[in-house]
């Protein structure tokens, strides 16, 4: 086992849990910070980051929701002598254009790569778990998801194997240096067929049902939503329609030397585990 400390941020959220549990498992030495752990990260007090980021070599950063902060948090984590980050980032970022939504990734990803540490990029696809979040999973239980997407795909991507890649390339140091990884499932789905699979997985009666842009943003807002985060999650079907997200490629077997998982096993997994049960 080695010495190096490998910082894991956002160790409670969906893509840290995974990759924390994953790296043990490696006997890296690991240190799980947010703002709920043993060891807490908040991206609002920068006073407390220096003692974060003492004895690290490499860091895994999920970006706080507001661009900035990690500009401060990379020079931090260069004077402590970090050596590697590995950031994550959403998928096809370079053709986001003048989009609103994904401005915290930008902002992020610019950090990084202007950095002179060693530096790998995860892009990733719309998870397939948000399918079993918020905002999705109480309207699929419920009978009917409504969303601003017509009939551009989206090549929904297993957190599993988010969590793999992530694990790998930070396990094997010097490999991955400057590169911008793209990770999108094998083929991509419509929302609406995304949620006949569910349906048909799943036995229950659930529809797709495609609203307006405004529609979907007061609907947001109705179920307790700030004017803020409806406009964002709006924006971020707004672009999609565009299509700057619906390509698919070969990133995930490239590290792991396999191909993603598809959309149909992450749907068998969850209704296994009574995901969309009333």
């Amino acid at each position: 086992m080695s010495n190096d400390t490998t910082l894991v941020l956002g160790a409670t959220g969906n893509t840290g849990r995974r990759v924390a549990a994953r790296l043990r498992l490696r006997d890296t030495h690991v240190r799980a910070a947010s703002r709920s752990s043993r060891t807490p990260f908040d991206w609002f007090r920068p006073a407390d980051w220096d003692q974060v980021l003492q004895g690290v070599t490499t860091a895994y950063v999920v970006p706080p929701a507001v661009p900035g902060p990690v500009h401060e948090f990379v020079a931090r984590a260069q004077a402590a002598g970090v050596r590697r980050l590995v950031l994550l980032s959403g998928h096809g970022a370079d053709d986001w254009g003048d989009s609103a939504f994904g401005l915290d990734m930008r902002s992020a990803e610019d950090a990084v790569r202007g950095s002179t540490l060693e530096w790998t990029v995860l892009r990733a696809a719309n998870f397939a778990q948000n399918f079993v979040g918020p905002p999705f999973r109480a309207p699929l239980a419920a009978g009917e998801l409504a969303l601003p997407a017509g009939t551009v795909p989206e090549p929904f991507i297993d957190l599993e194997d988010v969590a793999d890649v992530a694990a790998a390339v930070l396990s094997e140091p010097g490999r991955h240096a400057g590169r911008v990884y793209e990770l999108t499932g094998p083929r991509g789905l419509t929302w609406a067929e995304a949620v006949e699979l569910i349906s048909r997985a799943s036995g229950l009666p659930i529809a797709y049902r495609q609203v307006s842009p405004a529609e979907y943003t007061a609907a947001l807002v109705q179920e307790g939503w700030s004017e803020d985060e409806a406009h964002l999650l709006t924006e971020m079907f707004v672009l999609l329609e565009r299509g700057a997200t619906a390509w698919t490629t070969d990133d995930v077997a490239t590290v792991l030397g396999r191909a993603p998982r598809t959309f149909e096993d992450f749907v068998l997994r969850a209704v296994a585990a009574g995901a969309w049960l009333r």
